[in-house]
């Protein structure tokens, strides 16, 4: 596993988009967590600072749209202007008048949700050009830790910065993010053709060619319909967490910060070893053992012990990136160059664009239901994802066994 990954590193491309990657996410989630403060500050209302979350989540649902957009012009040109065009668009909260800050900062967040849509679009097809086939489950591993990393350590980052130098700092921190990771993806080395333009583009045609080509392939649909699976669960989890510390293990709420830590711990270690498992396991075994360690790891914090509470979090962040990586590795080797970024914009709706919707009925739930149920519930959903995932790659292989058989005893 270890040289494996040091190839990944030392490889000039995935070198910088690793860099990129890091820096962009480190100033996103710092952003995050500050515009939500920053609101409160300013407004002194709780729901409106709830709604700065909900500005970025909402742009996913353009998922397949946006890919669209990707799939018409060259990924790394696209990355580099989005980058640049984010950066300015962080500017105008770090330069606005206090009354006026408020409505710019929903207005930016939504633009940055919409410029992350299209980003992680366009990078998850520019892969396929930019990084090599065999080292790419160790690069869509490394990419998650990455981004797990930064979730560590960004959302401290930016509420120390706001408490000490305020939101303008925080927007300028963001814009200097952006405007690195422009300059890391202007230095990738790859080749891209131009993309053929059709006379008279459809749209609708065109978005909806990504969604039916993911629905209509036998690996494709699979894999993302369990990553999917996985993320719902997640966020029914997540929601439970204040009701497991008051409940079932009596603590204060800040200790959700330790919960936190210790699965993006194991979220590190996941994507660590992510592509050697993926070089090791057939596809659909790793993605199920994944489903499995992560549903482990969701029913153990049903229970009221916190040293099993703690194993679970960890189980939990080892497991969960495992469906994400290899559904997004699947995309990039099965897609056609000209058809990537529709189906990774459609395969990134469909994977997390539910987890806001799940996250908001875990609220309703965790407000009405013991917490144990809903945590259960979680649990047996994503166990049941894995076995069904195994069980219908078993029965499709059947109809090909059975055909040889006949032909043998025939012979």
């Amino acid at each position: 596993m270890g040289w494996q990954l040091v190839k990944v590193v030392r490889e000039r491309n995935t070198a910088l988009y690793l860099g990129g990657v890091v820096v962009s996410g480190f100033g996103d989630s710092a952003m995050a967590v500050a515009a939500g403060v920053w609101i409160k500050t300013v407004t002194g209302s709780d729901s409106l600072a709830a709604l700065a979350g909900f500005c970025i989540w909402l742009p996913t649902l353009a998922g397949p749209v946006v890919g669209a957009l990707a799939d018409r012009v060259r990924r790394r040109p696209l990355l580099v202007g989005v980058n640049l065009g984010l950066a300015a668009v962080l500017l105008a909260p770090a330069l606005a008048p206090r009354p006026a800050v408020v409505g710019l900062l929903f207005g930016v967040l939504t633009v940055v949700g919409v410029g992350t849509v299209l980003t992680d679009t366009a990078e998850t097809a520019l892969v396929a050009a930019a990084v090599r086939e065999e080292l790419r489950g160790d690069f869509n591993g490394l990419v998650r830790t990455a981004i797990e990393s930064t979730k560590l350590v960004a959302p401290l980052a930016g509420a120390a910065l706001f408490t000490a130098f305020g939101g303008r700092a925080v927007a300028v921190l963001d814009t200097g993010s952006f405007l690195l990771a422009a300059l890391a993806f202007r230095l990738l080395r790859v080749r891209e053709t131009r993309p053929e333009r059709s006379a008279r583009p459809d749209w609708r045609a065109e978005t909806a060619e990504g969604a039916r080509y993911l629905w209509q392939h036998p690996v494709l649909r699979p894999l993302v319909l369990t990553a999917a699976t996985a993320m719902v669960a997640s966020g029914l989890s997540s929601t439970a967490t204040y009701a497991l510390l008051d409940t079932g293990l009596h603590r204060a709420a800040a200790f959700a910060a330790v919960l936190t830590t210790v699965q993006g711990a194991g979220s590190m270690l996941g994507g660590l070893a992510a592509g050697a498992l993926m070089r090791r396991m057939p596809e659909r075994a790793f993605v199920a053992a994944g489903m499995t360690l992560f549903a482990l790891g969701v029913l153990a914090r049903a229970t009221p012990y916190l040293p099993l509470v703690l194993t679970g979090s960890l189980a939990i962040g080892v497991g969960l990136p495992w469906p994400l990586i290899a559904a997004f590795t699947a995309v990039q080797r099965e897609t056609p160059g000209e058809l990537l970024g529709r189906a990774a914009g459609t395969a990134g709706t469909l994977v997390f664009a539910p987890t806001g919707l799940a996250m908001l009925a875990g609220t309703g739930l965790v407000a009405s239901l013991d917490y144990r149920v809903q945590t259960v519930a979680a649990g047996v959903l994503a166990l049941t994802a894995g076995g069904l995932l195994v069980r219908v790659r078993r029965a499709a292989a059947r109809p090909a066994e059975e055909p040889s058989r006949a032909v043998g005893g025939g012979a």
